[in-house]
């Protein structure tokens, strides 16, 4: 019997740990741009627009979860949550600017 274990590429190793950075963290920036600009935006009483955007961060995030394990690559995985987190942090900034806060 051979007790040999064989072991994961080094490389491997380390694309899955950038998935698991990219989905924990880069999920949790873009749920929480995602609830300030659905809260800063919507037309709606400022009670509401939270309790509309605090839900939706929860699909959000699962959504960039399930992402970051679906690519085909860590790197895009990491740019498929760059660009939505950019152009939500210019909607928030945006929002600011013109006084929605």
């Amino acid at each position: 019997m051979n007790t040999k274990l064989r072991t994961l590429p080094v490389s491997y190793r380390l694309a899955v740990a950038s998935r698991v950075l990219a989905a924990v963290f880069g999920g949790y920036l873009i749920a929480a741009l995602t609830s300030v600009s659905l809260s800063l935006w919507l037309p709606v009483a400022r009670a509401e627009a939270v309790v509309i955007g605090m839900m939706t961060s929860f699909l959000v995030y699962l959504l960039a979860v399930i992402w970051c394990f679906a690519c085909c690559s860590a790197w895009r995985a990491w740019f498929g949550l760059m660009v939505p987190g950019l152009m939500l942090a210019t909607l928030v900034g945006l929002a600011y600017a013109v006084g929605h806060s």
